[in-house]
């Protein structure tokens, strides 16, 4: 259920978007999504597939992209990318923190076809 939610702010965006440029059809919509999001690629497209239905946004081509879990050190205050299966950090060995880039949801852009 939490994709739905997510789903559904992205597709009132598109549609928002789109109509503020006189958009007559979406063609494609470009996501981002924190590999920590906790967010299923799979259930957002079967979201936005519900979610369009109707809408300039239905039929658009999904592009989703996953964002690689970026970390901070707290000893150090290196930002580093994630080596499964650890999250120390690659310079002092210390246990790393999830950073905000890691737990995004949003539309990188949007094609449109305007009239």
């Amino acid at each position: 259920m939490h994709e739905y939610s997510a789903v559904k702010r992205i597709v009132q965006n598109v549609i928002d978007a789109s109509a503020g440029y006189g958009a007559g059809k979406v063609n494609a919509v470009y996501i981002a999504i924190g590999e920590n999001s906790g967010i299923s690629p799979d259930s957002v497209r079967m979201y936005y597939d519900i979610l369009a239905a109707g809408s300039a946004a239905q039929g658009a081509k999904l592009h989703i992209r996953v964002a690689e879990a970026e970390m901070s050190c707290p000893k150090c205050g290196k930002d580093f990318r994630r080596q499964r299966p650890s999250f120390d950090c690659p310079i002092c060995g210390e246990p790393g923190v999830p950073t905000q880039k890691s737990g995004e949801c949003y539309v990188e852009h949007v094609e449109i076809e305007t009239d």
